[in-house]
């Protein structure tokens, strides 16, 4: 059974779902249309079949994916993002960001598919309809 975060926390409860190792690069690559269990093994190095169909298996029960029948003999199997899976491309795409200004090395880089410029990221308020400042942002209690 996996370590599990007894606080109650946003934080702490959403890594239970999504912060084992492996998890976050599943999705990730299932976001890029690598969605079938040998695209996925293929294109997580060091992965194996046991591990990688366990998380799979969890990402379904915390409905993240949903597992589609694309043959019948033998079963196949293709994984596509649930509503809540597919709102996790947020964290995915700041973690990216993060590594650009972090990491001593940069794999990746996000930019602006029209003009090739690097983006950042900014927070918006539906209610007022403008960007906020992340001086304005307050976590709080639910009311």
């Amino acid at each position: 059974m996996k370590y599990q975060y007894n606080l109650p926390c946003n934080i702490a409860q959403t890594l239970n779902i999504i912060g084992d190792k492996w998890t976050l690069l599943i999705l990730c690559q299932i976001f890029k249309g690598n969605n079938t269990f040998n695209s996925l093994l293929e294109n997580l190095e060091g992965i194996s079949t046991n591990l990688l169909s366990k998380r799979l298996k969890s990402l379904e029960k915390d409905d993240l994916i949903k597992a589609v029948l694309y043959q019948a003999h033998p079963p196949r199997y293709r994984y596509e993002l649930t509503e809540s899976g597919m709102d996790l491309e947020d964290i995915i795409y700041s973690i990216i960001l993060w590594g650009e200004k972090h990491l001593k090395k940069c794999y990746k880089e996000m930019v602006h598919s029209s003009c090739n410029h690097k983006i950042e990221l900014h927070y918006y308020c539906p209610h007022c309809k403008k960007t906020i400042d992340k001086k304005e942002l307050l976590v709080k209690d639910p009311e």
